[in-house]
């Protein structure tokens, strides 16, 4: 990493130099011989393949799960206050344990660790639609299969990000196409999910699910990436996990976005969907409410193209302008627009999230050391999701005492300084693009 493109004064990491590699099966010869010389697909690489199928999957999944539960429960006859409780028993734990999956995923290998998630989303996900199918009799039933997701995914993550740099050569181009794929999968998910709840099964979204993880599963097993990054034998866990403290915190770019994205999490993101599902279900019904954050979706594939070309030479400062946008649809709820524009709005908000979401994830994995990288993301990922949680539980009561108008007006607002905070802060605003980006 160029140091110029930073304001790191901590010294190099020490395990760079003594980390004895973790072995995953090795590459085939023609795949290592193209990563060698340079040459072949920059993008579409076989191991590339693999794994934009295994992550499309998830993805696919993590778009109807959110959907299918806070319509299901509502559609239900169940309250905003337990959808809102749903939503923080699925993301909390993943919030809370995703430091852990980012030194297991450095202890035993990023991919061994994603294989073992995916199958306890696969087990998670048959039992929810048992659940969905029969009934829910007891809420803590489905309030403990959503914490077995939430964690699973909490273990999941940090790999899926730094496994990234290992199948393509590209690695914006790559985020771009995974960005893209996300989109579609959001465009597609909600819209499924919304009219699968409209007709009352709830349980057939999560059957859908299950399958999807356990192809994920399957396509992550093929992958061939020989040796990673590993931190040396015999380290503790808190040793790792404080390497990879030392490494977040000496770079004020990555923990400045934490730290701005913590209180946008809590007060505009976190509780933006069930609140919205609130007001949209009614009036709309359920399948309008999933075809709305499918438009969300299709504006994500928007910004996800155009992030692969578009190569910015400042490109957190291009992403925070694109997440303007983001203030339109809380607002479009508040001021009653029809359905049709509320999804137009979504559009746009969509593109901001896809421009910025290939911006951050690749200047993280081009600008942090590959053998931190799964903790330092882990860092990432539970300061920027962390507050989600809380977001999303205080959403019922918050409604209850100010009422949904004044909560999503405090959205839109927050989300406004989000993007203002994002360029008035010197080193997010002129952080550099990697030469290893592209």
């Amino acid at each position: 990493m160029e140091e110029s493109l930073t304001d790191d004064t901590a010294a190099p990491v020490s395990a760079q130099t003594q980390a004895a590699p973790a072995q995953d099966p090795p590459a085939e010869p023609a795949e290592a011989a193209e990563a060698a010389s340079g040459q072949g697909p920059a993008i579409w690489t076989r191991n590339f393949r693999f794994y934009f199928t295994a992550r499309s999957a998830g993805l696919l999944s993590w778009a109807m799960l959110p959907v299918a539960v806070s319509a299901g429960l509502l559609s239900g006859g169940y309250g905003l206050g337990t959808a809102g409780y749903a939503m923080a028993f699925l993301v909390g734990p993943f919030a809370g344990l995703v430091l852990f999956g980012g030194v297991l995923a450095d202890r035993f290998t990023a991919r061994r660790l994603m294989i073992a998630a995916d199958l306890a989303n696969l087990t998670a996900h048959t039992l929810l639609a048992v659940l969905f199918i029969h009934g829910i009799s007891h809420l803590w039933q489905l309030y403990a299969l959503l914490v077995v997701a939430g964690t699973a995914n909490a273990m999941f993550q940090p790999g899926a990000s730094s496994t990234v740099p290992l199948v393509a050569r590209d690695v914006q181009g790559a985020n771009g196409v995974l960005r893209t794929s996300e989109a579609l999968t959001g465009l597609g998910g909600p819209a499924l999910a919304g009219a699968l709840v409209g007709l009352g099964a709830t349980g057939f979204v999560m059957v859908i699910s299950a399958v999807a993880y356990g192809t994920s599963a399957t396509c992550l097993l093929a992958l061939r990436l020989g040796a990673v990054p590993a931190p040396p034998a015999g380290e503790s866990l808190w040793r790792n996990l404080a390497i990879g403290w030392h490494e977040f915190r000496a770079r004020s770019w990555l923990w400045g976005v934490v730290v701005i994205w913590m209180f946008y999490a809590v007060l505009s993101w976190g509780p933006q969907l069930s609140v919205a599902a609130s007001v949209i279900v009614p009036q709309h019904g359920a399948t309008a409410f999933g075809l709305i954050n499918c438009a969300l979706g299709a504006g994500t594939v928007i910004g996800g193209l155009l992030a692969i070309r578009y190569k910015p030479r400042r490109p957190l400062a291009a992403g925070a302008v694109a997440m303007l946008a983001y203030p339109l649809y809380p607002l479009g709820i508040v001021l009653g627009w029809p359905a049709w524009l509320l999804a137009a709005a979504q559009v746009a908000v969509g593109v901001g999230i896809g421009v910025w979401g290939v911006m951050w994830a690749t200047s993280v994995q081009t600008q942090v050391p590959g053998e931190v990288l799964n903790r330092v993301h882990a860092y990432e990922v539970a300061g920027s999701v962390g507050m989600y949680p809380i977001g999303s539980a205080l959403a019922g009561p918050a409604v209850a005492a100010f009422g949904t108008d004044r909560v999503l007006m405090v959205g839109v607002v927050v989300a406004l300084l989000t993007a203002l905070a994002l360029l008035a802060s010197r080193p997010i605003r002129t952080l550099g693009r990697s030469p290893s980006a592209a």
